[in-house]
Formats: structure tokens, sequence, C-alpha cells
């Protein structure tokens, strides 16, 4: 039998591809190719980005980014979260070209062509760098999991949150923020 050996690949070989226009991630070495998002991806993506950049600015906490912006776990571990959040204590892991560390927290918007790689091979990665917090919004049932890193280094749901339910974040305390709010 034939085995084919597939080199794994850095960050920096990463950074060499060519600009297409498509979202690369690096996972334990390998490249992933994340399709564009849909309408309702983008809507959320948006409002999240709004009501969050609204929330932080007013207590002056940090920042919150959207994708495509890198962060890097470590040299073969490098993804893109639809939204991340950095505290202003910890502004030091921003570089020029990217985050250089575990974010604060990171929101993953589901798509059903990605659900199960955020859901799973994300996870891996974020829970290994240390991410406290992690946020799956699922725009088809209107939806947003809220997991909490714990002592174990693996994450537990401490939140499933409909329609009008308020968020309970870690990173936000008292965010008047709302899945219905999210997906309007």
């Amino acid at each position: 039998m034939t085995t084919i050996v597939a080199p794994k690949l850095t960050y920096q070989d990463l950074r060499e591809m060519p600009n297409d226009g498509k979202r690369y991630e690096l996972i334990e070495g390998e490249v992933y190719m994340t399709p564009s998002p849909n309408w309702k991806h983008q809507r959320a993506a948006s409002n999240l980005h709004f009501f969050i950049r609204d929330y932080l600015e007013n207590r002056n906490l940090g920042e919150v980014y959207f994708a495509p912006f890198d962060v890097v776990f470590d040299d073969r571990n490098v993804c893109q979260p639809d939204l991340l959040y950095i505290r202003k204590e910890r502004h030091s892991i921003l570089t020029s070209a990217n985050v250089s560390g575990a974010p604060d927290l990171v929101i993953e918007i589901l798509s059903p062509g990605t659900a199960r790689y955020d859901r799973e091979t994300k996870l891996q990665v974020y829970a290994r760098a240390g991410v406290p917090e992690l946020w799956y919004v699922d725009p088809e049932p209107e939806t947003i999991e809220i997991l909490n890193l714990g002592s174990q280094g693996h994450y537990r749901l401490t939140q499933l949150a409909r329609d009008d339910d308020a968020l309970a974040s870690t990173a936000f305390p008292g965010i008047p923020l709302t899945p219905r709010k999210v997906f309007a």
C-alpha cells in the first residue's frame, strides 16, 4: 500500500500563498479553506460587531475585530474567527499583521457547510490555546450558545439563548444583547 505524506505547513507558508480572496486557516499544519458566508451570516456578523463595539466603546474595555484577521496560536495553528474580542489590558497580543495568542472571546457564526468544522476542529484549537469564552451563533434556529473553558481545558455550555434571552457572557457582563437583536 502506498502512503502519500503531505508536508505540514507553517504560518509563514500560509502568508506566502497567493491572495485569491478566500479565507484560509491552518490547523495542525493543514490548510482549510472557508467558503464565503451567506447573507444571514453576514447580517449576524454585522449586528454583533455593531452591538459589541458600542458596548466596548462606552466602557473602554477593549476591541472587537472581524474576519479575515489571523489569530496565530502557534506556527501550525492559525484561525480566523468570525469575530474576536481582546481586553484592553491584553492589547499587547495585537501585532501589525495578526493576533499573536488567544483572544478573550471568539465568535463563530455557523453555516451548514462549516458548522462541523467550527464545532469540532476549531473547538480543539481554541481549547488548547486557552480561549476563555466561545460563542456559536446559529442563524437557522436563531440561537446563541455561550461556552466557557473549564479548569480541565474543556468547554462547557453555559447558556443557550433564544429570542429575547439576555446573553450571560463573562466577557461582556450585562451586555444588552439578545438573539432577536443579532438576527434582526
